[in-house]
């Protein structure tokens, strides 16, 4: 072959090689791209080992993940791996020791961060050097009585599975009642669900005994007439209340129970006194007592207190003071004792800027109270049933029936007429 010829032949042949090593290098990426082979490399291992979390997240993408992760910290530095308890837990097992005195004795509250009473636990506190009391019926409080009077320390013993108070706290028992509302009066009110209703809410009025005259709606020039009502009274349609020409009511806010004197709301109190301020109507309330003493008639007040301040009243905070038929704690009291609880509650209510009052029949009035005990001040309410009151003392409401009709509730109502100048 000629070798011009040969020389073309293998220039023809090598730019053929050429060729085709370009086109095999390009395919594959190593040119035109500027993704490198060590690139490739690593997505590969990312794609290799990308985890997907239970929630739905690439691992690695929660940027507070380190908050939750107990392996985060050195251990040595912060005593456990934790940087701090959740707020759940901080709140479920910090307790919290509190306590005050009314006369002679201590209510000790242990609650959690929340301020919620701690229940179902068997608490035990020491109070003083050596006393130790303990919460027996689990309720988050303990109640101690007949102390002498001076500052006392108590601290609350250490239970497995919460946080104690490391340091005690001082409280002054006092000597003498001041006559103030129990700050915290909540932990001694029940509700109906708790007790046996039907042994503890057994009032009994004995002006029914004397009934007679008329149960009409009154109309007297010189007042106002009015109605006082209770869970006794069911569902009240207040607005036809209002129309048939109700211009108050006392509302039962509840009562001391005859048997446990237990403090119990009246279950129909918040539909009631809600009502009749929607209906436009003015409200009062009372309470019925069966305290044995100024000290637990300044409880009564306090939860009286309690139950209506997120209320307007436009009539007095009222204690009733009635028999309950010769089964109540407090029935058999003696006259003097009986006039130092109702002055007792008054005061206390009047100390908490409301108008006290007493409810009670003439019979009661005459037989069963010194009403020279009473401060001044004191709203007297008369039950005596009749078409004129032959009580000989001064009063400011007459409860004149009870066994009224009014449009708006089923069955009979107490009938009163207000002579106060509201």
């Amino acid at each position: 072959m000629d070798s011009k010829l040969l020389v073309k032949a293998m220039l023809i042949v090598t730019l053929l090689f050429a060729t085709v090593f370009v086109v095999i290098l390009y395919s594959n990426g190593y040119i035109g791209s500027k993704r490198t082979h060590a690139q490739t490399q690593t997505a590969k291992e990312e794609e290799e080992f990308e985890v997907t979390e239970s929630d739905g997240k690439i691992k690695g993408s929660d940027l507070s993940a380190w908050m939750y992760d107990e392996t985060f910290f050195d251990a040595k530095l912060i005593g456990g791996g934790k940087y701090q308890k959740s707020v759940e837990e901080a709140d479920s097992t910090s307790l919290v020791l509190s306590a005050s005195s009314v006369e002679k004795d201590l209510r000790i509250k242990i609650t959690d961060a929340t301020g919620e009473p701690v229940k179902g636990q068997l608490f035990a506190v020491m109070v003083g050097d050596s006393s130790q009391y303990l919460d027996d019926d689990r309720d988050g409080f303990i109640y101690i009585k007949d102390l002498k009077p001076g500052d006392y320390t108590v601290k609350l013993a250490a239970m497995q599975g919460f946080d104690i108070p490391t340091e005690p706290i001082t409280c002054s028992v006092r000597a003498k009642i001041e006559y103030k509302a129990i700050a915290d009066i909540s932990y001694l009110i029940k509700t109906e669900a708790d007790i046996d209703a039907s042994r503890e809410d057994t009032a009994v009025n004995d002006a029914a005994e004397e009934t007679s005259g008329s149960s009409a709606i009154r109309t007297d020039a010189d007042a106002h007439f009015g109605i006082d009502v209770s869970k006794y009274n069911g569902n009240i349609d207040w607005a036809r209340v209002k129309d048939a020409g109700v211009e108050y009511a006392i509302i039962r806010c509840g009562y001391r129970g005859s048997s446990s004197g237990s403090i119990v709301v009246d279950p129909m109190f918040t539909a009631n006194i809600e009502g009749a301020t929607a209906a436009g109507i003015p409200v009062g309330v009372y309470f019925f007592t069966q305290a044995l003493n100024p000290m637990e008639a300044v409880e009564e007040a306090s939860a009286a207190l309690s139950l209506v301040s997120q209320y307007k009243l436009d009539y007095p905070i009222f204690i009733d003071s009635e028999g309950a038929g010769g089964r109540g704690r407090a029935d058999n009291l003696t006259v003097e004792d009986r006039s130092a609880v109702i002055e007792a509650f008054c005061t206390t209510i009047r100390s908490g800027g409301h108008k006290a009052g007493v409810y009670a029949s003439r019979n009661w009035y005459n037989k069963k109270l010194d009403i020279t005990k009473f401060s001044a001040g004191n709203v007297i309410w008369l039950a005596e049933y009749g078409d004129a009151p032959t009580y000989g003392g001064t009063y400011h409401l007459w409860q004149y029936s009870s066994a009224g009709r009014i449009d708006g509730i089923e069955g009979r109502v107490d009938m009163n007429l207000s002579f106060l100048s509201q």
